[in-house]
């Protein structure tokens, strides 16, 4: 992975996290255990401190800085959804940040609160524990029920085993010139993870 000193501060990854070799890591960044940072993510602490607590996971495209001064914490568990920007706030355990999201300066997304994709959270604004938040700019709409809570935890722990089963079995290869008669996929369970309005249709607990 790109790693670069700034300021003679040098970027943290726990042996156990997995980044992508295209993820930048910038100055004073720690990531923590069972990590998994994706593709093309930039996490950028020249100025403040960024913070990516146990279990977390930064999927692709995602930017996360902060002022001078300020820290960008994401606690154990956080998920942090394809091409979402994270700059100053803090990120609560268990929480799920949507694609395309933002989360700006001082903003606190509570412990177990959902973000929808494209919400944007204006500075300082403070979204409660356990609840749904939605909108430009984000508006909690009510509490997380316990199937959606359960459906997003499910998707924190296949993003750990993902970060694991990428330590063990990334690697790069040549593609081939056509599909080859009988291709396997790759080994996940096919409801490992179903996406919530279809668990929600389907009335699944």
């Amino acid at each position: 992975m790109p790693a670069y000193a700034f300021d003679g501060v040098v970027p943290v990854v726990d042996p156990t996290a997995f980044v992508h070799e295209t993820a930048s890591l910038i100055g004073d960044v720690v990531i923590g255990p069972g990590c998994y940072i994706g593709p093309f993510a930039s996490l950028r602490g020249d100025f403040g401190r960024i913070l990516v607590g146990e279990g977390s996971n930064v999927q692709d495209s995602c930017v996360v800085h902060a002022f001078p001064g300020a820290d960008a914490v994401l606690d154990p568990g956080s998920h942090v959804g394809h091409g979402a920007v994270l700059h100053g706030c803090r990120i609560g355990s268990y929480a799920l940040i949507g694609i395309g999201a933002t989360v700006l300066d001082g903003a606190v997304i509570g412990e177990d609160a959902l973000l929808g994709a494209g919400a944007v959270v204006t500075a300082g604004t403070v979204i409660p524990p356990g609840t749904t938040a939605l909108g430009t700019p984000a508006r909690v709409v009510g509490p997380l029920d316990e199937q959606a809570r359960e459906w997003k935890r499910n998707g924190v722990r296949i993003y750990q085993e993902l970060a694991r089963r990428s330590r063990e079995s990334l690697v790069r290869a040549d593609p081939l010139r056509a599909v080859e008669r009988g291709r396997r996929r790759t080994t996940w369970a096919a409801d490992a993870a179903t996406p919530l309005h279809r668990r929600r249709a389907e009335g699944r607990s």
